[in-house]
């Protein structure tokens, strides 16, 4: 199943239903405003309308026939082709002043519609008002001054018969409902307008959102494996670690996922060193590091998490040891490794965080002495994991992937823009650096489930809910 980022986008894609109704299942609060928004501006504009009522009177054009008498103008083909010009005549200016005082005569013309019947020579005329008494009177006054009007302008001379006479044929009447305002049209339009505008809008925004909405799309822009989808948890920015939960939740399930993913990536060039970053910061790439590092110790790995994000440390912060002195005292010489590298959890995690802030990080991380150290590293260690800044702002992580056996990218689902990531791969691939596989993360729940890669589990989730307040991160320091 595709998912709705990718039905929107895809190349050869047509916009059809399914389309439409993922879009409506995930925006149902936007839509639902939008009609709750335009119902109540229609009810508050229908409900202070004033109403209108129409009465309406039916005229008959006649005739003298050769015998002198009058006739139905049906006999008369060129009257009866000239009807409109006495339509227009009954809503002119000189017609309407018979009936109104002078200050009245252009807002009566408004009201005033005149329409000649198709085929016959019968005129119909309809006076709008608000008071439905007015509106019968005013329309039975302009069908007698119109029926004298038409006999004066119809003589050929002042003392002969008319050539035309008008007879009334029905009398306006008393109107008992109002024609405006409509209740119920008016809200079936004020709702088919915000359906119209809302979906528009969705459609609008989801064209143009080039963020990252799908593994599938990570795979196809990353050209690489997507080797993990870290699901949305909301307590995660404050406990970032999954031992918080002793590994009982939908997030810890996934790192596990990625854990085995990664074992699989290359039996033959399984990589010893691995940079994990991401395109921009804020992405989730130190904390998909130290969950993935956890998940490969309680696996039986050896393991060390190196903090080589020299700029933004993050390392100490999760795991709540000492920062102060680390890699940055190793390389220029002010420490050995065993002095810097700490332990951590049981089974044991090993660390090296960042230590002092230097004014070079990419010299210190391009030098050589880095490329001696990370040697050293591999031979004593199952797997080296390194916390390196985004790729995009600086050039550390392009220097750590050109000397380390693999990169791990991490994408930000709605976050990451595919431009950037595509960016970050032409980067990389400039250097030869080895793209092992991509991470989403930060992918909420309904997207996992709409998008058809599930990644929770009921049990696990419910146990984590009743745990959230009573647990704290389990960390021992050696």
């Amino acid at each position: 199943m595709r998912s709705l980022h990718e039905s929107a986008k895809g190349g050869d894609d047509q916009l059809d239903l399914l389309y439409f109704i993922r879009l409506a299942r995930k925006n149902w609060v936007l839509i639902l405003l939008s009609l709750i928004i335009s119902l109540g501006s229609a009810l508050i504009v229908t409900v202070n309308m004033p109403p209108k009522y129409v009465a309406t009177i039916t005229m008959l054009f006649s005739s003298y026939d050769k015998q002198g008498g009058f006739s139905p103008a049906y006999q008369v083909g060129t009257l009866s082709q000239g009807a409109q010009s006495y339509a227009n005549l009954l809503t002119s200016r000189s017609m309407v002043s018979r009936i109104t005082t002078d200050e009245d005569i252009a807002r009566l013309q408004q009201n005033i519609t005149a329409e000649v019947v198709p085929g016959t020579v019968l005129l119909r005329a309809m006076v709008s008002d608000q008071d439905p008494v007015r509106a019968a009177s005013l329309a039975n006054a302009l069908g007698d001054k119109f029926a004298l009007l038409v006999d004066q302008i119809e003589r050929p001379t002042p003392t002969s018969r008319p050539t035309v006479k008008v007879t009334i044929v029905d009398q306006a009447e008393v109107p008992t409902e109002p024609v405006s305002p409509m209740p119920v049209v008016n809200l079936l339009v004020a709702m088919l307008i915000a359906l119209v505008v809302a979906f528009s809008s969705l459609i609008l925004r989801d064209r143009l959102d080039t963020t990252i909405k799908s593994p599938h799309e990570l795979q196809e822009k990353s050209n690489s494996s997507t080797l993990g989808i870290i699901g949305y948890e909301r307590a995660a920015r404050r406990h970032p670690l999954i031992v918080r939960t002793q590994g009982r939740s939908s997030r810890a399930e996934a790192f596990r996922s990625l854990r085995t993913n990664l074992q699989f990536i290359g039996i033959d060039r399984q990589p010893k060193s691995l940079v994990i970053t991401s395109c921009l910061p804020n992405e989730g790439k130190s904390s998909t590091c130290s969950n993935l590092a956890i998940t490969l110790a309680q696996a039986g790995w050896r393991v060390l998490l190196v903090d080589a994000d020299l700029r933004r440390p993050r390392l100490p912060d999760y795991f709540g040891i000492e920062g102060a002195v680390g890699l940055t005292d190793v390389l220029i010489g002010k420490a050995r490794l065993d002095q810097v590298i700490q332990t951590w959890g049981e089974p044991r995690l090993f660390l090296l965080p960042s230590g002092q802030i230097p004014p070079n990080p990419s010299e210190l991380l391009g030098s050589r002495i880095m490329r001696q150290l990370l040697d050293q590293l591999t031979g004593k260690f199952d797997i080296v994991i390194i916390d390196a800044p985004p790729l995009l702002p600086v050039t550390d992580a392009a220097t750590l992937a050109a000397v380390c056996d693999g990169v791990m990218l991490v994408a930000k689902y709605g976050g990451t823009r595919q431009e950037h990531l595509q960016r970050a791969i032409e980067q990389l691939s400039s250097i030869n650096a080895r793209i092992v596989g991509t991470v989403l993360n930060f992918v909420p729940a309904k997207a996992s489930k709409y998008g058809g890669y599930g990644y929770g589990y009921g049990y696990y989730e419910s146990e984590t809910a009743k745990e959230e307040t009573k647990e704290t991160v389990k960390t021992a320091t050696v």
